[in-house]
């Protein structure tokens, strides 16, 4: 029963969402360390995103046992016996999430874990997923919030880096989900969703694609201009990010192949993330000049 639960949280969209939080916290702490800080802002922060993909699962769980990606999930199959109990585990797990970053004393990432939440749940989740083709947009500012509660625990404010690091993800965010849609495309006509490639065709959502990865490239660029990462960062993190742009912008003519190009596409934005993540919390005490 125990593993049920843990697949009801997603551990791997936790794990990837933690690691956007520790780069937004290490990055503000410029080389110093607020271990305790630290440490309650990663708990609050991994119950929060845990609290949103088992209300998620709760949601979808009617649109997943429709999709071939998602049939086999905890709640398609045990909807009978886990739907009560994943209720109260979901509100379990936000209380002690809030609780735990009210414990920082730093209340503006408690507000912004509660929009996150929200955005995520109410707005993407209950209301514009199964409505609109902006509803990828939408959730996009909710993925992008771990990384700006890492950064705000440690400025305890909102200034022109929280902005610019919430503007990075959520452009991030935006090619990396059309991917998906392109490459599950009828798993989401059979579910009735209304995504950009259904609607507006696998084409205009290629072009609209680059535009975000143009305007996530442009992005990181500012992060370092304003002086919150090193040019040796930009360096590195720009060579990915041209790679990706090249194969969006070209790749689709090579590969001649909507899935395999959307797959190839997929597994780069990964890279570039996990990359991202990793530069960031490496730049504040290897590379920052």
């Amino acid at each position: 029963m125990n593993r049920y639960y843990l697949h009801l949280i997603k551990p791997g969209i936790v794990i990837g969402n933690l690691m956007s939080a520790i780069g937004g916290f290490l990055i503000a702490s410029r080389g110093q360390m607020y271990y305790f800080l630290f440490i309650k802002m990663i708990i609050g922060t991994s119950l929060i995103i845990a609290a949103s993909c088992v209300l998620n699962n709760i949601i979808d769980r009617d649109i997943d046992s429709v999709m071939e990606r998602t049939k086999n999930r905890v709640l398609v199959q045990y909807s009978n016996l886990l739907l009560n109990k994943s209720i109260l585990y979901a509100v379990i797990l936000s209380v002690f999430g809030f609780l735990c970053l009210s414990y920082t004393k730093n209340f503006l990432i408690v507000y912004l874990a509660a929009i996150g939440l929200f955005t995520y749940v109410g707005i993407y989740s209950l209301w514009m997923k199964r409505r609109s083709i902006y509803s990828i947009i939408v959730g996009s500012i909710a993925g992008a919030m771990p990384p700006v509660i890492g950064y705000c625990t440690v400025t305890n404010r909102f200034d022109m880096g929280a902005l610019i690091l919430l503007m990075i993800f959520s452009l991030w965010q935006i090619p990396h989900s059309y991917s998906i849609t392109i490459l599950r495309l009828h798993d989401y006509k059979v579910a009735l969703i209304p995504t950009f490639p259904i609607k507006k065709g696998v084409k205009l959502t290629k072009n609209h694609m680059i535009v975000y990865i143009i305007g996530f490239i442009i992005a990181t660029i500012l992060f370092t201009v304003m002086g919150y990462t090193s040019y040796i960062f930009l360096i590195i993190i720009s060579i990915m990010n041209l790679w990706w742009l090249y194969i969006g912008s070209y790749g689709y003519k090579i590969i001649n192949n909507d899935s395999l190009w959307a797959k190839r596409m997929f597994q780069l934005s990964i890279i570039i993330v996990v990359s991202l993540n990793l530069f960031l919390s490496l730049d504040s005490i290897l590379f920052h000049i």
